[in-house]
Formats: structure tokens, sequence, C-alpha cells
């Protein structure tokens, strides 16, 4: 990899889980992954409903608020698999100028660079597992390796 997008900012914003986009989960459509995410961590339905029109920063809010889900952080990383899920439907047919753009960063390394020290999904003051960053070039090399 010779290149590296580390801000998901600006130009390179459709790589964050914010960016506006058709996403369902568990038959519900959300306005952008981030809201779908969050809607995926909840313990009770009602709750899971309630980001069904929510914009991703309100989506973000309203998460530390609700009952999560046993499973949600246990060791066979639930939240990883919902997020390589949501990560692959924004970037199929479904939103083809999305897809596009992801496959134009070809053989970027992308790191979900941040300053709010999320180490889990990106990396901070140059820490962090890069979850989002990983999830992202896997779906990239099978989209290409589609044609």
């Amino acid at each position: 990899m010779s290149k590296i997008i580390d801000s998901f900012t600006e130009k390179n914003s459709f790589l964050s889980n914010f960016t506006p986009c058709r996403v369902s989960y568990a038959g519900v459509q959300f306005l952008s992954v981030e809201a779908a995410f969050q809607a995926a961590k909840c313990k009770e339905w009602e709750d899971t409903l309630k980001f069904r029109f929510l914009s991703a920063a309100e989506s973000k809010k309203l998460g530390r608020t609700v009952k999560m889900r046993a499973d949600w952080d246990d060791a066979r990383n639930y939240r990883l698999v919902v997020m390589e899920q949501l990560l692959r439907e924004k970037f199929s047919d479904k939103n083809p100028e999305l897809k596009q753009k992801l496959i134009d960063t070809y053989d970027a390394e992308l790191v979900e660079g941040n300053t709010w020290n999320d180490t889990f999904w990106g990396v901070c003051g140059g820490v962090g597992k890069n979850h989002l960053g990983i999830l992202l070039m896997k779906i990239r090399k099978d989209l290409i390796r589609k044609g």
C-alpha cells in the first residue's frame, strides 16, 4: 500500500459511518450506517425502532442511553459482524456511487484517524485497532476481486 487515507472527512467523508445512505438492519431501513449500528446494539426492539429516522449524530447521542444487548461486547465480537454487514450494504449496488468511490481508493491504507480516543474502530494518537479501516479494506478487496 502506497497511500494512506487517515481522515474520513472532506473528499473522503464517504468512508465515514455518518455519511447519509440507506441501509437496513433486521428488516428496518435507516438513514446511515451509524444509525443502523446504534439500533443494532439495543436490547429492546422498541429502542431499535427509535433510530429509523434519526441522523447519524442524533443516533450516536441516543445510542449512549439505550440498554445494550448482552452479547454486544462479548468475545465473538457481534458488533464487528454487524458493522461488516452494514458496510457491505452501504458499498453495494444499492449505493453505486459509494461503491465506486471505495473501489477508487484502490490500494490506499484506510485508517479511521480520530481525536475522540476511539481506539477500537480507529486510531487516535498513533494507537488503535482500526477495525473500521480494516473492514473497509476487506470489502474493497472483495469488490475489486468481483470486478
